[in-house]
């Protein structure tokens, strides 16, 4: 009969799954068990082994110098299908942690600053890792710079060790500052599509890219005293830096054909000559160096070192006493909620109201590097310090490479408004952009009618002509929210609207230009912040910092990773459509803005203002 059979198969099959489940578990027991064993003796020995004398920190920065880490969809997806890797930028605040912590280290002899995988930064956050680096330095310790080439923002950070090694093929690229843009009016009527700009703010230019050819007057002004103002911080720091005579790198600019002829085309030579680096050497010679200089491991084949990340990860944070709370606003500011590495409205007021509901905290720190974007999002935020404020708690903001448009915005409820001389800041304007695509309809033969109760219904509609009626509604609303933004400027600069609109109009400054208008109040750094708020809030001593910044949720990452593998599906339809072509810079740029103005009509409002300089970190 076949039924005992196949009771007969159950059982040995039962009992071979009981077999395979009781040796998972015991597997899994035996690891858990090793990995507690592994813990308990690394908490007995007191965690990381202790450093040998004469160690050098190895400075070996990646990726971009930000305040706060975040990653893109397009970097998570491009990781996931094996065509690139997740970007790794660094922290400013770790560069700061460790330099500050290697100064007191008695076991750490030197630094080796090591900028080939660098990216860069805007000057505020250079001048932070700068002042690092020299607190480093004023403890006797030196600093050893090496780089296969130096890009400009490499280069200003190299300029701060005692000594600047090149290799000998590379170059020292230093350009100034400045660039161009795109310009798409033409573009755009040729496919038959209008936008219609609402502004307020004769120097607002950051939507005259869809609406000329070309920059303002006005636009030219500005952007030559902005990035003016930066050249001429930069030369004057480096100069300083390297102790070269005032104009060096002007004069070496102004003169490089026939410099570098005379140095045989030799760009490595030309910077020695130019006293740009000490010195020529390969890594490896770099090694020997060090390794010569009384720092080998016992084996004699390297020199004794400890890496950033390594060296970070020994520091212990403490989590007693009385604190100064740092919210992070970096990116563009959004409504509603947004992870970390960009700011929202609704998830950074949120930030806020947590430092001033801990009784621990006794007073907060907004790190504002921020190009502005939503008034709504930028009063939420506001709101929400002035709350702190009224509440007895200091508000300090520490302005970082940009803090301009919304990111003045949120920074105008403070006790205090420290800034970077270099920090791009103001850009006290708002617009409004309203794209129609009719005329490109017309051209395909698509025509677009209905029926209406009002004439409001569809007003927004992009396949439709703008009715007039409708664009002085626009400007109403935009001259309301401008309306909004100088008053609340003129109370917290204890100003009036009229004195404010002077020095507004959109109009970008940098931080040194903008505390001679009044628009902040102190220059510095951030830890000219971080001593403002200690004494705002009667703590002595050094107290406590506290990062207050929101966690990254499983369907987060999700959502971010499926939009990044759609972003690579596009990539990949568009290297199939066209194998071996790379879209260039110029194209990328183009897509990007494009992009950004499409996606303006996307919304749930017909329009929307917004306070956004659409400026970058130079």
């Amino acid at each position: 009969m076949p039924y005992p059979r196949l009771a007969a198969t159950g059982r040995f099959f039962g009992r071979l799954w009981s077999v395979v489940d009781g040796t998972r578990r015991l597997l899994l027991n035996l690891l858990f068990l090793l990995l507690l064993a592994i813990l308990v003796v690394a908490v007995l020995r007191g965690g990381a082994a202790p450093l040998s004398d004469k160690t050098t920190l190895v400075l070996n920065l990646r990726g971009k110098l930000v305040e706060q880490r975040s990653v893109t969809a397009r970097e998570a997806a491009l990781a996931q299908v094996g065509a690139g890797r997740v970007s790794v930028d660094t922290q400013l605040r770790d560069v700061r942690t460790v330099l500050d912590a290697a100064a007191k280290d008695p076991q750490i002899h030197n630094a080796l600053l090591v900028l080939d995988d660098f990216g860069g930064a805007g000057l505020p956050a250079l001048h932070e890792a700068a002042a690092a680096i020299a607190r480093f330095r004023a403890t006797g310790k030196k600093v050893i710079a090496w780089g296969g080439s130096y890009d400009q923002r490499q280069y200003f950070l190299a300029a701060q060790a005692d000594q600047v090694l090149l290799h000998p093929m590379g170059m020292v690229f230093v350009q100034g500052y400045g660039g161009y843009r795109n310009y798409y009016r033409e573009a755009l009527d040729r496919i038959g599509v209008t936008v219609n700009l609402v502004r307020v703010g004769t120097f607002k230019d950051a939507a005259e890219a869809y609406i000329a050819d070309g920059p303002s007057p006005e636009s030219t002004e500005a952007s030559r005293a902005l990035y003016g103002g930066l050249w001429t911080t930069y030369t004057q720091d480096v100069e300083k830096a390297r102790k070269l005579p005032a104009g060096a790198l002007e004069a070496l600019i102004a003169d490089l054909p026939k410099r570098l002829a005379t140095a045989g085309g030799d760009s490595a030579k030309l910077a020695l000559d130019s006293k740009l680096v000490d010195g020529l050497k390969t890594l490896d010679q770099v090694r020997e160096q060090l390794i010569q200089a009384g720092a080998a491991t016992a084996d004699g084949k390297t020199f004794r070192q400890v890496p950033f990340d390594a060296y970070l990860a020994r520091q212990v944070t403490s989590f007693v006493g009385d604190a100064i709370g740092v919210v992070v606003a970096e990116g563009a500011i959004v409504d509603g909620a947004a992870p970390a590495g960009s700011v929202g409205g609704l998830s950074t007021a949120d930030l806020i109201r947590q430092a001033r509901l801990d009784d621990k905290v006794k007073a907060v720190v907004l790190r504002v590097n921020s190009p502005g974007g939503s008034p709504f999002g930028s009063e939420l935020i506001r709101r929400e310090l002035e709350l702190t404020r009224t509440a007895g708690k200091p508000v300090i903001v520490s302005m970082g490479d940009v803090a301009a448009s919304g990111g003045y915005w949120i920074s105008m409820a403070a006790d205090e408004v420290v800034a970077d001389p270099a920090t791009v800041t103001g850009s006290i304007g708002v617009f409004a952009l309203l794209p129609r695509a009719d005329k490109a309809l017309d051209k395909l033969g698509v025509h677009t009618d209905g029926v209406q109760t009002t004439w409001l219904v569809g007003a927004g509609d992009a396949r439709r002509p703008l009715d007039p009626r409708f664009a002085d509604v626009m400007q109403a609303n935009i001259n309301h929210v401008y309306g909004q933004f100088t008053a609340l400027a003129a109370k917290a600069r204890k100003s009036t609207p009229e004195a404010i609109d002077k020095v507004a109009q959109g109009r970008v400054w940098t931080g040194a230009q903008a505390r001679e208008r009044g628009l902040v109040d102190t220059l510095g750094g951030f830890d000219v912040a971080l001593k403002a708020a200690a004494t705002r809030a009667k703590l002595d001593g050094t107290p406590r910092v506290v990062y207050i910044e929101p966690e990254r949720s499983r369907f987060d990452r999700f959502v971010g990773l499926f939009g990044g593998v759609a972003a690579q599906a596009a990539v990949e339809q568009f290297e199939a459509r066209m194998p071996g072509l790379r879209p260039p810079e110029v194209a990328r740029q183009a897509q990007d803005e494009l992009a950004w103005l499409v996606r303006l009509a996307d919304g749930t409002n017909p329009f929307a203002s917004l306070a956004h300089c659409l400026c970058s970190p130079y």
